[in-house]
């Protein structure tokens, strides 16, 4: 496949899934480190920066189509706002072997809730 092909095409894919709000940020990571080969401190950065963009895209649709709760939003957004400064000062104090363990425990457990909140909503 051709180098610029892959990340073209995970690029979009994974812009799909933000939109849709399933954490295609978190797909991103995870293929940049397990398959692209970049650092997972560079890693990180990038999909700060990816987000962004993305983010105001989604967030705009969501809004022209009445998609946002204003009250979850103003309990949500403080609540994540201080989650990533502490998680961001976190993030560059510690050593990155140390925080691949926890990132994988917590990304297994979020399939796990994920597989059974589709299966109760099958029922």
């Amino acid at each position: 496949m051709t180098s610029w092909l892959l990340p073209l095409a995970v690029g979009f894919g994974t812009g799909i899934l933000s939109a849709w709000g399933v954490g295609g940020g978190t797909l991103l990571l995870l293929i940049m480190t397990l398959f692209l080969g970049v650092e997972q401190t560079a890693a990180q950065g990038i999909n700060l920066l990816y987000f962004l963009p993305t983010a105001g895209v989604s967030l705009f649709f969501h809004r022209k189509n009445g998609l946002l709760d204003k009250n979850a939003i103003r309990q949500a957004v403080p609540a994540g706002l201080a989650a990533a400064a502490a998680g961001a000062l976190l993030a560059t104090a510690v050593d990155v072997t140390l925080m691949r363990k926890p990132f994988g425990v917590f990304l297994l457990y979020s399939g796990v809730m994920m597989l059974r909140q589709n299966r109760k909503q099958k029922k």
